[in-house]
């Protein structure tokens, strides 16, 4: 096995430094939401028309408390760094086809807003959980 130096810090692709910049990324966009008075709205039952990698990532988030039993039960923190990547990877995706401060629906920039928040909680937990820290800005 061969160990690159470059390629573990890299910001693409399977490494820790792409899951990191991934919640440095959401950091940004949460504060840029304060900025501009976007409020985390809690009910969002009345959107209807979800974009697919708005239902990717919510699958993916809704899927934490199983990953967690697994990695414990199987003794595997790999299942844990996966699922991060996994998660950093899907939002990513939605970041690049999902408008989020362009959209002119209040309620669905405020979904977006709120899922970009429950993705970087499931980032920064899962990361907790193999002791690597997140940072808010890179």
């Amino acid at each position: 096995m061969l160990f690159n130096p470059e390629e573990s810090v890299r910001l693409e692709g399977d490494t820790g430094p792409f899951i990191q910049y991934s919640y440095a990324r959401i950091s940004s966009i949460r504060r840029k939401a304060v900025a501009q008075g976007v409020v985390e709205a809690t009910d969002f039952s009345t959107l209807t028309d979800l974009q697919a990698t708005e239902a990717e990532l919510i699958q993916q988030l809704a899927g934490y408390a199983a990953v967690v039993a697994e990695a414990a039960r199987t003794l595997s923190p790999a299942v844990v760094a996966q699922y991060a990547y996994d998660v950093a990877k899907s939002y990513n995706r939605f970041y690049t086809e999902v408008p989020i401060f362009a959209e002119t629906d209040p309620l669905k920039k405020a979904f977006r807003v709120a899922l970009s928040a429950k993705t970087a909680e499931a980032i920064k937990t899962s990361l907790g959980l193999l002791g690597i820290e997140v940072p808010e800005r890179m």
